[in-house]
């Protein structure tokens, strides 16, 4: 026994109990930093949430069978902008490989950043959805009433028809979202960030 009345044992088992929750919680904090670019990178390889796949080049195959590709376009509050596909649907082959432009038009008077995200409904068939070329989580500026297009080139796997549960299917939405940023960050936070006094 030790003169201060603890015993050296129990001393040993606390500090180690104490050195393990520290490691717990650090260890959780960096899991909660690591989550998001995990899930992200799990959605992309799995198409997860109908997340598309990216690929490098044409389908190897090709199928008879077609499928319609609508296209979606939305616009997130705060940027004024107006984000358009040059048609709301096509109608391909499986396998082929189709290119779609997309139009935005800076609507106010400032110049103004944007990104877009993506995904594919139903959320099953984002894993058989492949873009060859995409314009979407690039962040780009546009001048006031400036306009640019943008392809989106892609296609469909054929084996989306060895997917049980959507094997018939004849449909399916790429939809894209465009939102204000500026510098990878929203332009709701640059500019509160920008309007606060300077000391």
């Amino acid at each position: 026994m030790s003169t201060n009345g603890q015993d050296p044992k129990v001393r040993a088992a606390a500090r180690r109990t104490a050195i393990i929750c520290a490691g717990v919680v650090f260890g959780m904090v960096g899991l909660a930093y690591a989550s998001v670019p995990l899930y992200d990178l799990f959605c992309r390889v799995t198409g997860y949430g109908g997340t598309p796949q990216i690929s490098d080049g044409p389908s190897a195959r090709r199928s008879e069978r077609e499928i319609t590709v609508r296209f979606d376009s939305n616009v997130a509050p705060g940027i004024s902008w107006r984000f358009t596909p040059e048609a709301r649907e096509v109608t391909v082959k499986l396998g082929e490989t189709k290119t779609v432009m997309y139009k935005f038009t800076n609507t106010s008077d400032r110049p103004t950043s944007g990104i877009a995200t993506f995904n594919v409904q139903p959320e099953l068939a984002g894993a058989y959805f492949n873009k060859i070329q995409c314009f979407c989580f690039t962040e780009q500026t546009l001048q006031p009433g400036e306009t640019v297009e943008a392809p989106v080139v892609f296609y469909v796997d054929p084996d989306i028809v060895n997917e049980r549960d959507i094997a018939d299917i004849r449909t399916l939405t790429l939809s894209y979202t465009v939102f204000p940023a500026k510098g990878g960050a929203p332009v709701t936070a640059a500019s509160q960030a920008a309007d606060k006094p300077s000391l």
